[in-house]
């Protein structure tokens, strides 16, 4: 559970919105896991081989969830 939470953190910190509010709900307690799990996917199809360090933390974190 703590790695889950370390990825969502780096999640809230990129700032981009498609992941860093779905992923701040998680870390409230309050999140929509259906549209936490929505939003992985997307950035992973938009941003999952650009080569920055989140890349690799969209798949983690689907298969955590």
């Amino acid at each position: 559970m703590e790695e889950l939470k370390s990825i969502m953190e780096k999640f809230v910190a990129s700032g981009w919105d498609l992941i860093a509010a779905p992923a701040q709900q998680w870390l409230d307690g309050t999140e929509d896991k259906d549209a936490l799990v929505s939003a992985i996917k997307q950035a992973d199809k938009e941003c999952g081989s650009c080569g920055c360090e989140l890349d690799p933390l969209y798949k983690r974190a689907l298969a955590l969830l």
